[in-house]
């Protein structure tokens, strides 16, 4: 390894050891800090009114320079690059904030951070609505080109993330913990595909298991690389409400979907368009017209539909319906309506959803 490797390396076990100490400590420390000697930072009397015992006692317990160089090696072959805030590729929207991360680590593609980027947050769980409208206005916004970002949870984030990489547009995914503890579980092979078509972005080293904690801070990175943040349904406790604060602080545009006044789920964005903290925003046009860009063409999904398919599409354009109201309103028989149904759901251009709904997939 070239001697400004190693320097870089060394350097990098530091920021690896700070980890667990709070973002404004660690700004502190790298003030005390001469030419990255942390053993000599440690017997530096001013430390002792930075860091409580306690977090000294956790400093000198994660620096472990042959362990921690060990774990930098074995990322590098993994594919994992490690970007300090004296790196080149540090991505710029981080470098002025308050309380930005001193490293990120990444899998997939970072030069997605210099482009135009729009947080989709909400809700982990989302009513049939939320799911719509979060689906639609992503898969539109990332087919012009701009990149959506989101936590990588359950609900508006997984949502977000998968209709950004079906359209073949670009997602980039900010963790609460490390790679090898991607949370929920069930969202494993989505944080894969996301890093070899995305990119997978983290402020914690692989064997980081998430904390409570470290949910809502995650949230300051996501709204801190987003130009814009776009709710599109989350109650008015949710914590979706740390990325609101984090993309107002940060003087990021804010937008939001209106929604049913009697749905809790879209009290945050109702609150948030009433008091004018956020844009009201009915049609995923808006967004891209916002950015610059151009909606990708339509291009026409429901052709060559037998008449009764196209009566279904007809009545699935009012909104989503049941099996009931189809079969009432389009007269077709029901073993007949059945077996349409089935082929419109594995042509992909309706969805079946609970209690025997159907909405249209656009």
């Amino acid at each position: 390894m070239n001697e400004k490797k190693m320097n870089e390396i060394e350097k990098f076990l530091i920021f690896m050891s700070f980890n667990e100490i709070p973002n404004k400590k660690q700004e502190t420390l790298l003030e005390l800090l001469e030419d990255f000697d942390l053993e000599h930072a440690l017997s530096n009397p001013k430390m002792k009114s930075v860091l409580s015992s306690e977090e000294m006692l956790k400093l000198l317990k994660n620096y472990d320079p042959r362990q921690l160089n060990s774990t930098i090696e074995n990322m590098l072959k993994c594919g994992i690059a490690i970007v300090t805030i004296f790196s080149e590729n540090y991505p710029q929207t981080l470098f002025d904030l308050p309380e930005r991360p001193l490293i990120l680590y990444a899998k997939g593609n970072l030069s997605l951070l210099k482009e135009k980027c729009l947080a989709v947050v909400g809700t982990r769980n989302p009513t049939a609505y939320g799911k719509l409208v979060t689906e639609r206005f992503s898969k539109k916004v990332a087919e012009s080109g701009v990149v959506i970002v989101s936590g990588l949870c359950y609900g508006v984030d997984a949502i977000a993330h998968r209709a950004a990489l079906d359209v073949g547009g670009k997602t980039i995914a900010v963790i609460a913990g490390g790679f090898n503890h991607i949370y929920p579980a069930t969202n494993f092979n989505l944080g894969k595909e996301i890093a070899e078509k995305g990119l997978l972005l983290s402020e914690y080293p692989p064997s980081f298991e998430p904390k409570r904690y470290t949910f809502p801070k995650r949230n300051r990175i996501i709204a801190g690389i987003s130009a814009a943040v776009l709710i599109t349904e989350a109650g008015i406790r949710s914590g979706t409400l740390h990325t609101k604060e984090y993309a107002l602080e940060y003087g990021r545009d804010m937008f939001a979907i209106p929604g049913n006044i009697t749905s809790d789920k879209s009290d945050l964005p109702n609150d948030l368009i009433s008091s004018g903290q956020a844009d009201g925003i009915v049609s995923p046009e808006q967004i891209v017209k916002y950015f610059g860009m151009q909606s990708k063409p339509i291009q026409n999904k429901f052709v060559g539909l037998s008449f009764e398919e196209q009566e279904i599409v007809n009545l699935l354009e009012q909104g989503e319906q049941n099996f009931d109201f189809l079969a009432d309103n389009s007269k077709i028989p029901v073993n007949i309506l059945n077996s349409c149904l089935t082929t419109l759901e594995i042509r992909g251009l309706i969805r079946k959803l609970p209690s025997q709904m159907y909405g249209l997939l656009i």
